[in-house]
């Protein structure tokens, strides 16, 4: 996991460099292929965020989502 973490940091470190050496076409082709992984991302770190500030009692139990739709 270490090799990974360290290769993905030096992609990072190079990756300001990479994005001007594209030409704008290539910008295009290039955001088409990484919006999926960026969108994924944004999401996993929202919902860490929401994992980290949850209290208990902030959630609904199965029992009461259901009565809350079937009941509203």
């Amino acid at each position: 996991m270490n090799l990974l973490r360290s290769r993905l940091q030096r992609l990072t470190e190079q990756l300001p460099d990479l994005i001007e050496q594209l030409p704008d076409e290539s910008l295009e082709d290039a955001w088409t292929v990484l919006q999926p992984l960026y969108y994924d991302l944004y999401m996993l770190g929202a919902m860490h965020d929401a994992r980290r500030n949850v209290r208990p009692g902030d959630l609904l139990t199965r029992e009461e989502a259901l009565r809350m739709l079937w009941f509203p």
